[in-house]
């Protein structure tokens, strides 16, 4: 009895409470993910909570992935218009009490800020509370809220060698940006080209990131009708809730063979069916295609934030790992060549896949949790408000 009780308390003591803050969108989300299990693989103990502001999709996937959301009350400001943006400066004070108050509950040994507006005031009461913070800057530019909660942070993971944002150089490691278990188990695959393509079908897989792509959608459905070989391919197609129906009326009207969703929930079983990928350039899609060696016709999302998802792309076709094409220059005939070309050279394809797979840092949640265990070891310097863990 006593030598339970005693493995029950050295269990107790070494688990770890971890917030995670941020998400919105599947790229600040599916790293955050991606941390979170790392972490429980390492102790089954731990505790991983996230905080954002409760979008369904947010709690569609966490509830799925059984990780709780705390939501506080904080909305974006850049690009809103001066009036959306008095009101969400009006409303920081409100978020930041309601993420102490959180904070204050669940004790955290530590908080992770993973990008999104939401992050902002969790981490700042992080700060206040005097946690260890850590950052995770996704793509080569880094977005308003880290550029500013690097200020506050212990250390700042990022995803690119040659990330941009003028980060204080003795905070920085270099990670890679972290990938979930079900898309690095599609990995484990002995040929990146599947026995398809080698049998003259092609599996082409379509996403357009969490939300789906509306123009990408219009340029795949236009780029059917120029496809003349109908036999010789197979669409996998995310779609977002919009252009659901409209996509799958498309390839029955065409003639072509699809599985077409708004969104998927095996996305590691859809990458692992895919022999081409078009798809947009969001880091957390970069890090995808790199983890697990998948070529790719890259679109760029035009109105990313300093264009940084042209930045993310041409790391991929500068390695020789995937072909851009412009949003402007996009088109269904264009795509069309685009995808005849690659039918019919699939050693392009799989050398497009190797070149990836060189990029690829499918450790890099390993990676952030082993350095997180060794900065949980620090002491926290000039504590505000100190939480104890």
């Amino acid at each position: 009895m006593r030598s339970n009780l005693r493995n029950v308390r050295r269990t107790n003591r070494n688990e770890k409470r971890i917030v995670i803050a941020g998400g919105g969108t599947g790229g600040h989300l599916f790293p955050g993910i991606a941390i979170a299990e790392a972490f429980i693989k390492r102790n089954p103990e731990n505790k991983v909570i996230f905080i954002s502001t409760g979008k369904p999709f947010e709690v569609s996937v966490l509830e799925e992935k059984k990780f709780p959301l705390k939501t506080i009350t904080v909305e974006g400001i850049k690009g809103r218009g001066i009036v959306n943006q008095i009101i969400s400066i009006s409303k920081i004070p409100k978020g930041l009490f309601e993420s102490m108050l959180i904070l204050k509950d669940l004790r955290p040994h530590l908080v992770i800020g993973v990008g999104s507006y939401s992050a902002g005031p969790v981490v700042l009461g992080a700060w206040l509370m005097g946690i260890k913070i850590v950052l995770h800057e996704q793509n080569i530019l880094p977005g308003v809220t880290n550029r500013i909660l690097s200020y506050y942070a212990d250390r700042i993971y990022v995803s690119f060698k040659n990330t941009r944002g003028n980060f204080n150089p003795k905070k920085v490691c270099f990670t890679g940006n972290p990938v979930r278990n079900e898309i690095l188990c599609s990995a484990i695959k002995k040929s990146a080209i599947s026995d398809s393509v080698q049998g003259k079908l092609i599996t082409i897989l379509v996403i357009g990131g969490s939300q789906g792509a509306h123009s990408i959608n219009i340029a795949v459905m236009d780029a059917l009708k120029f496809l003349k070989e109908k036999d010789g391919f197979f669409f996998i197609h995310q779609t977002g809730a919009d252009d659901e129906e409209k996509v799958k009326n498309a390839y029955r009207k065409d003639g072509i063979s699809s599985s077409v969703k708004s969104f998927f929930n095996d996305m590691g079983q859809q990458y692992k069916n895919a022999d081409l990928i078009i798809c947009r350039a969001g880091a957390t899609t970069v890090a995808e295609l790199t983890a697990i060696g998948k070529g790719a016709l890259l679109i760029p999302y035009p109105f990313a934030a300093d264009d940084h998802q042209v930045l993310n792309a041409k790391t991929l076709s500068d390695a020789g790992a995937a072909e851009i094409i412009f949003q402007k220059e996009l088109s269904g005939r264009l795509l069309a060549k685009k995808i005849k070309h690659y039918a019919s050279n699939y050693k392009t394809l799989d050398n497009m896949a190797l070149m990836a797979t060189k990029l690829g840092k499918p450790d890099a949640a390993e990676t952030i949790v082993d350095d997180c265990y060794r900065l949980m070891k620090k002491r926290v310097q000039g504590s505000r408000f100190r939480v104890q863990g």
